[in-house]
């Protein structure tokens, strides 16, 4: 390896031209991560949503089978409620085979079914997108006790509004 050396006149200024590395700065890097994270704060509560709309359609839509079943079994079975949702299951008429899920619960997953102390007025209700029980019963008049909130649920009786769906 040699060396050059160079001499230089007095007055000569040695310049040196550096290039630049391609690439992206760590400033850069930094605006391009708080922008991805201030998206995606904006984006997930809409998604949320939109996953909580999708798991009270699924709701209601199980619940209708299972109400469907619940009035196959009292038909079939002398005017008696079952004792409980997985008694479905085994009834004759067979309406499902597996309890569905209540998309709202996490652990014990399954829909509550409540019962007047008569045996003749039920519902089966989901927990609804606050994943917390309202519905804390159903009277003998057929009239839900507790508060229905975003309980989500099908009876035979009277709702709040005077109605079979909650």
């Amino acid at each position: 390896m040699g060396i050059i050396v160079r001499e230089m006149n007095k007055g000569e200024v040695m310049s040196e031209k550096r290039e630049r590395a391609s690439g992206f700065t760590l400033i850069e890097m930094i605006i391009v991560i708080v922008v991805i994270a201030i998206l995606l704060g904006v984006l997930l509560p809409q998604f949320r949503g939109t996953q909580d709309e999708a798991a009270t359609q699924r709701a209601r839509s199980e619940l209708r089978t299972l109400a469907t079943a619940i009035e196959s079994y009292y038909i079939h079975n002398t005017n008696q409620l079952p004792t409980t949702l997985s008694t479905l299951t085994s009834a004759t008429p067979r309406i499902v085979t597996t309890l569905p899920t209540d998309p709202f619960r996490s652990g014990s997953n399954n829909y509550t079914l409540y019962k007047d102390t008569n045996g003749v007025y039920y519902v089966v209700f989901s927990y609804g997108p606050d994943r917390a029980f309202g519905i804390t019963g159903i009277s003998t008049a057929g009239a839900l006790t507790g508060t229905v909130g975003d309980d989500i649920c099908v009876t035979n009786g009277t709702s709040a509004g005077g109605t079979s769906t909650c």
